[in-house]
């Protein structure tokens, strides 16, 4: 049985059971709710479908992914693939998983370096309105400080990370992959040695 999987380039006049989730991800590229804010211009990137049993809930876009339209098109998503154990056709692959972004357009730089946090309007008018057309999921995993504040309120990143246990089966609290948790990793031997297996684990039984 082939999976339909939405798409930017998803057939306007198809049936089936995935048409409200193919018609509200039209909708969300089509957003313009932040353009006068965004020093790109609106560009929603997402990967969804009404299969997919893991979601990465993430930041927001960089550059590069604001320029290819693929998610963690960067030296990020190569860290992150390597936690998650999976290769890149896998990761992908969106019938399996979905990725949505708290922001899901570029949101700028800050003025002393680093991109700004994703933009507050972005979750509250688009989050719950995808989630209810993936029923699938099984398993998100929480990418970063602005993910886990959202679905999880206040927190540290690390202490969540470090008690992921107490958040399965529903949610994996990880930190952002950037290059600056490379340091942390290394200060952190725990996280290798811990959460990484367990993470892998979890993610591959729903692959």
């Amino acid at each position: 049985m082939t999976r339909r999987v939405s798409s930017p380039d998803a057939n306007p006049d198809a049936t089936g059971p995935d048409d409200a989730l193919e018609r509200l991800v039209r909708e969300i590229r089509a957003c313009t709710a932040c353009a006068h804010v965004l020093p790109l211009g609106p560009r929603p990137v997402l990967h969804v479908s009404a299969t997919a049993r893991i979601l990465i809930a993430s930041q927001a876009p960089g550059t590069r992914v604001h320029e290819t339209g693929q998610s963690f098109n960067d030296a990020s998503g190569d860290r992150l693939r390597g936690w998650l154990g999976i290769d890149r056709a896998t990761f992908y692959d969106a019938s399996r998983i979905a990725i949505m972004p708290m922001g899901m357009c570029y949101p700028g730089r800050m003025p002393r370096g680093g991109d700004r946090p994703p933009r507050r309007e972005c979750a509250p008018l688009w989050r719950d309105r995808v989630l209810a057309l993936m029923p699938e999921i099984r398993l998100t995993l929480l990418v970063g400080s602005y993910a886990q504040a959202y679905v999880l309120g206040p927190g540290r990143v690390e202490d969540r990370v470090r008690h992921y246990r107490d958040f399965l089966p529903r949610y994996f609290p990880l930190p952002h992959p950037s290059w600056r948790t490379g340091a942390w990793e290394r200060r952190s031997p725990w996280f290798g040695a811990e959460v990484l297996p367990a993470l892998r684990t979890a993610v591959h039984a729903l692959l």
